[in-house]
Protein backbone atom coordinates (compact mmCIF):
# COMPACT_ATOMS: atom_id res chain seq x y z
CA UNK A 1 0.00 0.00 0.00
CA UNK A 2 2.99 2.30 0.40
CA UNK A 3 3.38 2.82 -3.35
CA UNK A 4 -0.30 3.58 -4.07
CA UNK A 5 -0.95 7.09 -5.38
CA UNK A 6 -4.08 8.98 -4.63
CA UNK A 7 -6.36 9.90 -7.43
CA UNK A 8 -7.59 13.43 -8.04
CA UNK A 9 -10.89 12.52 -6.41
CA UNK A 10 -9.35 11.84 -3.01
CA UNK A 11 -7.03 14.84 -2.94
CA UNK A 12 -7.38 17.27 -0.04
CA UNK A 13 -6.93 21.01 -0.19
CA UNK A 14 -8.11 23.62 -2.59
CA UNK A 15 -9.50 22.53 -5.89
CA UNK A 16 -7.86 23.87 -9.00
CA UNK A 17 -9.85 26.43 -10.90
CA UNK A 18 -11.16 25.24 -14.23
CA UNK A 19 -9.46 26.76 -17.25
CA UNK A 20 -11.17 29.96 -18.43
CA UNK A 21 -13.81 29.30 -21.00
CA UNK A 22 -13.25 31.01 -24.30
CA UNK A 23 -16.18 33.14 -25.28
CA UNK A 24 -17.00 32.64 -28.92
CA UNK A 25 -16.53 35.79 -30.96
CA UNK A 26 -14.51 37.53 -28.25
CA UNK A 27 -10.76 37.84 -28.84
CA UNK A 28 -8.37 36.78 -26.08
CA UNK A 29 -6.97 39.57 -23.90
CA UNK A 30 -10.14 41.62 -23.71
CA UNK A 31 -11.90 42.74 -20.56
CA UNK A 32 -15.52 42.20 -19.53
CA UNK A 33 -16.73 45.13 -21.65
CA UNK A 34 -14.89 43.87 -24.72
CA UNK A 35 -12.18 46.54 -24.35
CA UNK A 36 -8.60 45.39 -24.83
CA UNK A 37 -6.60 45.09 -21.61
CA UNK A 38 -3.21 46.82 -21.37
CA UNK A 39 -1.31 43.60 -20.67
CA UNK A 40 -1.92 39.89 -21.14
CA UNK A 41 -0.74 39.36 -17.53
CA UNK A 42 -3.51 39.61 -14.94
CA UNK A 43 -1.07 40.76 -12.23
CA UNK A 44 0.17 43.63 -14.37
CA UNK A 45 -3.39 44.69 -15.13
CA UNK A 46 -4.17 44.73 -11.39
CA UNK A 47 -1.11 46.89 -10.66
CA UNK A 48 -2.09 49.33 -13.43
CA UNK A 49 -5.67 49.52 -12.14
CA UNK A 50 -4.43 50.06 -8.57
CA UNK A 51 -2.13 52.92 -9.60
CA UNK A 52 -4.85 54.61 -11.67
CA UNK A 53 -7.46 54.29 -8.89
CA UNK A 54 -5.09 55.57 -6.19
CA UNK A 55 -4.01 58.53 -8.32
CA UNK A 56 -7.59 59.43 -9.21
CA UNK A 57 -8.65 59.05 -5.57
CA UNK A 58 -5.80 61.29 -4.40
CA UNK A 59 -6.66 64.00 -6.91
CA UNK A 60 -10.34 63.82 -6.00
CA UNK A 61 -9.51 63.95 -2.29
CA UNK A 62 -7.28 67.03 -2.72
CA UNK A 63 -9.94 68.85 -4.76
CA UNK A 64 -12.61 67.98 -2.20
CA UNK A 65 -10.47 69.13 0.74
CA UNK A 66 -9.63 72.42 -0.97
CA UNK A 67 -13.28 72.92 -1.93
CA UNK A 68 -14.38 72.44 1.67
CA UNK A 69 -11.78 74.87 3.00
CA UNK A 70 -12.18 77.61 0.39
CA UNK A 71 -15.50 78.88 1.72
CA UNK A 72 -14.25 79.53 5.24
CA UNK A 73 -10.57 80.36 4.68
CA UNK A 74 -10.08 81.60 1.12
CA UNK A 75 -8.45 79.89 -1.84
CA UNK A 76 -4.85 80.75 -0.93
CA UNK A 77 -5.03 79.50 2.64
CA UNK A 78 -6.96 76.37 1.58
CA UNK A 79 -4.29 75.47 -0.97
CA UNK A 80 -1.58 76.08 1.61
CA UNK A 81 -3.32 73.92 4.24
CA UNK A 82 -3.80 70.99 1.86
CA UNK A 83 -0.48 71.16 0.01
CA UNK A 84 1.81 71.87 2.98
CA UNK A 85 0.66 68.94 5.12
CA UNK A 86 3.59 67.40 6.98
CA UNK A 87 4.72 63.78 7.15
CA UNK A 88 3.41 63.26 10.69
CA UNK A 89 -0.10 64.47 9.89
CA UNK A 90 -0.14 62.48 6.64
CA UNK A 91 0.81 59.31 8.51
CA UNK A 92 -1.77 60.00 11.23
CA UNK A 93 -4.50 60.52 8.63
CA UNK A 94 -3.45 57.38 6.78
CA UNK A 95 -3.49 55.34 10.00
CA UNK A 96 -6.89 56.67 11.07
CA UNK A 97 -8.44 55.99 7.66
CA UNK A 98 -6.94 52.51 7.62
CA UNK A 99 -8.28 51.77 11.11
CA UNK A 100 -11.73 53.10 10.21
CA UNK A 101 -11.85 51.04 7.02
CA UNK A 102 -10.87 47.70 8.54
CA UNK A 103 -13.56 47.12 11.16
CA UNK A 104 -16.75 48.58 12.57
CA UNK A 105 -15.02 48.99 15.94
CA UNK A 106 -12.21 50.95 14.30
CA UNK A 107 -14.76 53.14 12.54
CA UNK A 108 -16.48 53.79 15.88
CA UNK A 109 -13.15 54.72 17.50
CA UNK A 110 -12.20 57.14 14.72
CA UNK A 111 -15.69 58.68 14.59
CA UNK A 112 -15.70 59.05 18.38
CA UNK A 113 -12.31 60.73 18.31
CA UNK A 114 -13.47 63.13 15.61
CA UNK A 115 -16.65 63.94 17.53
CA UNK A 116 -14.60 64.61 20.68
CA UNK A 117 -12.33 66.96 18.72
CA UNK A 118 -15.33 68.85 17.29
CA UNK A 119 -16.86 69.25 20.76
CA UNK A 120 -13.52 70.35 22.22
CA UNK A 121 -13.01 72.98 19.49
CA UNK A 122 -16.56 74.24 19.89
CA UNK A 123 -16.17 74.52 23.66
CA UNK A 124 -12.93 76.47 23.24
CA UNK A 125 -14.61 78.86 20.81
CA UNK A 126 -17.59 79.43 23.12
CA UNK A 127 -15.27 79.96 26.11
CA UNK A 128 -13.26 82.56 24.15
CA UNK A 129 -16.46 84.41 23.22
CA UNK A 130 -17.64 84.32 26.85
CA UNK A 131 -14.33 85.73 28.11
CA UNK A 132 -14.35 88.44 25.44
CA UNK A 133 -17.83 89.53 26.53
CA UNK A 134 -16.81 89.71 30.19
CA UNK A 135 -13.64 91.69 29.40
CA UNK A 136 -15.40 94.22 27.16
CA UNK A 137 -16.57 97.34 29.00
CA UNK A 138 -20.32 97.68 29.23
CA UNK A 139 -21.90 99.91 26.63
CA UNK A 140 -22.94 103.30 27.97
CA UNK A 141 -26.67 103.65 28.43
CA UNK A 142 -28.25 105.57 25.63
CA UNK A 143 -30.37 108.47 26.66
CA UNK A 144 -33.52 109.13 24.77
CA UNK A 145 -33.30 112.92 25.30
CA UNK A 146 -32.32 115.17 22.43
Amino acid sequence: MAGVRRTARGRRGKAEAPPPAETPGKPAGTGPGGLPLPSPSAGTNLVIADIVLRAAGGLLRDRLEKGLLVKGHGADKAAKLVDKRGLASSLALYGASRLARRSPMGLAMVAGGLAAKVFYDRGKRLETKRRARKAAPPAPPSSGES
